[in-house]
């Protein structure tokens, strides 16, 4: 496909999931809290959104604003959070993040890009998650569902994989007001019909959107 026919494509995919998922909704339960989502972001490297909504009712209730985890135990932290891996790691870069937060930035989540890259454990995605979700700025989400299926669908080869070129190609092929919903959209999508391992191609309501399923059907 040419880039033109790519623009097109996906503009009809982002409508045709607007109709699916009329609500697009951040699949992390943060409350409307920027920090919270700040530190939820962080704790779904490699674990799954649901555990860590549930891990962050206990983590939240010991832990309630960015003050007290900027000063907690850190092996209490550690504790709470072990169900979603690599939890010392994560440990410290939730508390030190919320300590920055406190004395670099004025306990205010900062509102760009360059800011949000200075924070502990915050990389493209879950800054570009904050930027989307906290200031309602064009964002592209990079997670593992979208770089499958984005590449299933055809808006660049399926082996790439690489979340900031990714990124790059989104920006140029997507109404980027329409970037951070569509990102969540995708989620619940990859989830429910797309999945990684068994997708249910028969029955996807992008079927005729896809490139994948074009290819398949070319070969029979």
């Amino acid at each position: 496909m040419t880039k033109s026919e790519k623009k097109k494509r996906l503009s009809q995919i982002v409508e045709r999931l607007k109709e699916i998922y009329p609500d697009a909704e951040c699949a992390l339960h943060y409350g409307g809290d920027p920090w919270k989502l700040l530190v939820m972001g962080r704790l779904s490297a490699q674990c799954t959104d649901a555990r860590v909504n549930i891990v962050c009712e206990e983590l939240f209730e010991r832990f309630p604003t960015a003050e007290s985890m900027a000063y907690g135990d850190t092996n209490e932290i550690e504790e709470i959070i072990k169900p979603c891996g690599l939890y010392r790691m994560k440990a410290d870069n939730i508390r030190e993040a919320s300590r920055m937060l406190l004395t670099d930035f004025g306990g205010v989540l900062p509102d760009n890009m360059e800011d949000l890259l200075k924070l502990p454990g915050v990389g493209r995605k879950i800054a570009n998650l904050l930027l989307g979700d906290v200031f309602g700025k064009e964002a592209i989400v990079c997670d593992t569902h979208c770089i499958r299926i984005c590449g299933r669908l055809g808006m660049y080869p399926e082996k790439e994989k690489d979340p900031t070129k990714i990124e790059r190609i989104l920006r140029e092929l997507i109404d980027l007001r329409e970037g951070s919903d569509f990102c969540h959209r995708i989620v619940f999508f990859g989830r429910e019909v797309c999945t990684a391992r068994s997708p249910m191609c028969e029955s996807c309501p992008l079927a005729d959107l896809c490139l994948k399923r074009e290819k398949e059907n070319g070969k029979n």
